[in-house]
């Protein structure tokens, strides 16, 4: 017996599964993104519970580890506290807030071809990156005020 002549024979089984099946992969990829950029680690250390009280801006997009690409997702935020990093509630499985202070982050320039990009180094003994664009880290760095880090050459 093959699958799509069980499927034919039991339609209501296939109606029930079929869901079950999209979330378990769903929550599977979310899981696997988390654990390759970095998300997961940064989240031992920098996981916040508490509402974040800066300037935020919304469906941001950043790359992480490993070419972890985070498209329109992200909401990044900044005060003189840290780095506010939280996903869209439909991919926040796997990934809580995070709250990176400024003193565990390292800023670098970097050109790329088209545009230029800054590389936030996360986490000392970390050292999980995302990269953001640079008019979005100009914003953010007018957001942590005087308590943005130096930047590495």
């Amino acid at each position: 017996m093959n699958l799509q002549h069980f499927i034919d024979q039991h339609p209501s089984v296939f109606a029930v599964i079929f869901p079950l099946y999209f979330l378990i992969l769903w929550l599977l990829v979310g899981s696997i993104v988390s654990f390759i950029g970095g998300w997961f680690s940064l989240a031992k250390l920098y996981r916040t519970r508490v509402a974040f009280h800066g300037a935020k801006w919304r469906m941001r997009s950043g790359q992480m580890r490993w070419l972890t690409n985070y498209n329109k997702v992200l909401t990044i935020g900044a005060s003189p506290q840290g780095l506010y990093l939280a996903s869209m509630f439909l991919f926040r499985f796997m990934h809580p807030p995070l709250l990176v202070p400024w003193s565990e982050i390292k800023v670098r320039t970097k050109k790329g071809w088209v545009f230029e990009y800054v590389i936030f180094t996360m986490g000392h003994e970390l050292a999980i990156p995302l990269r953001i664009r640079a008019q979005l880290a100009e914003m953010l760095q007018w957001a942590a005020k005087d308590d943005w880090p130096v930047e590495e050459i």
